[in-house]
């Protein structure tokens, strides 16, 4: 049986002097997923794995790192499933935890499948996590973005104005996300997100939401990047493993959801995609996506 795991760090606009950081976070990410995989581990062990790297690094937006909302806040979503079992985690809205997709690994395994909010973090104290403190997630990239949008803003109407014109527009999303197969034929799939720049408190974008930002069963595992809101309605995720499933192979499949996206709205992302026969597939229709890959 191949086993295989494929990760991503958003797709967008990346500025040719971060490409090259994009790329290598991505790769040791995939090496310490890889590494799982190659020792036993599961395919779920492998994407929780790779992704927590991810939120580990400063240069994506995703745990530390993340962007602030409209209102100077980290919320940040993450989602992760295991497709033998149908079984899924995710938390949305979580404040002061590092890494989001541990919690999402602990709901998985808990009789719940979605904790927003404060539930979330209450949750996560339960399970023996330990709150952070804001400065923690907090990078002086992030920070000086939010504080020139906020700048610009009308000072009669300050955060109508910040949300209208967020500094990166619709163009860049830092998501993070893996997908696996490991050597039992297992697939799982995991996505975070610190959201999107300057959003409105309490806006959810895809990535927790299973079929939308993130999907597995047993012909693919699947991980999303791009405008939520557009993800959301089309269930992107769960329309690429239904392709598979169709008898796509899993770049088919990855090219025929983005395409159908294209189609249908007018935001910008990407999709990864792993198969039940160790395929790989990314598509996606920004300027660029980051991700790299095992095999």
């Amino acid at each position: 049986m191949s086993i295989a795991i494929l990760v991503h760090g958003g797709a967008g606009i990346i500025p040719v002097e971060q490409r090259q950081r994009a790329h290598e976070g991505c790769q040791a990410a995939a090496e310490l997923g890889w590494s799982r995989l190659q020792s036993g581990g599961t395919a779920l062990d492998a994407v929780e794995e790779a992704v927590r790297a991810m939120e580990d690094n400063p240069h994506y937006n995703a745990g530390t790192g993340s962007c602030l909302s409209i209102e100077g806040n980290i919320e940040m979503d993450a989602g992760i499933m295991d497709g033998q079992s149908l079984r899924v985690g995710a938390v949305a809205g979580l404040e002061l935890l590092k890494n989001p997709i541990q919690v999402a690994r602990h709901i998985l395994e808990s009789p719940h499948a979605l904790l927003i909010g404060k539930g979330a973090q209450q949750f996560a104290l339960e399970q023996g996590f330990s709150l952070c403190k804001r400065a923690d997630l907090l990078t002086e990239a992030q920070y000086q973005k939010w504080l020139h949008t906020h700048k610009q803003a009308d000072p009669r109407h300050p955060k109508l104005d910040a949300f209208a014109n967020p500094i990166d527009g619709e163009k860049k999303h830092g998501t993070v996300g893996a997908v696996a197969i490991d050597a039992h034929g297992n697939l799982a799939a995991a996505t975070s997100t610190g959201g999107m720049q300057n959003k409105h408190p309490g806006r959810v974008g895809d990535s927790p939401l299973v079929g939308c930002g993130f999907y597995a069963d047993e012909y693919a595992a699947i991980s999303c990047t791009g405008l939520g809101e557009d993800f959301i309605r089309l269930l992107i995720a769960q329309r690429a493993a239904s392709y598979v499933a169709q008898g796509l192979n899993a770049q088919q499949a990855a090219e025929k959801a983005m395409a159908f996206l294209s189609e249908k709205a007018t935001g910008t992302g990407g999709v990864i995609i792993v198969d039940r026969h160790g395929n790989i597939g990314a598509a996606w229709n920004s300027e660029h996506m980051s991700y790299a890959s095992m095999q």
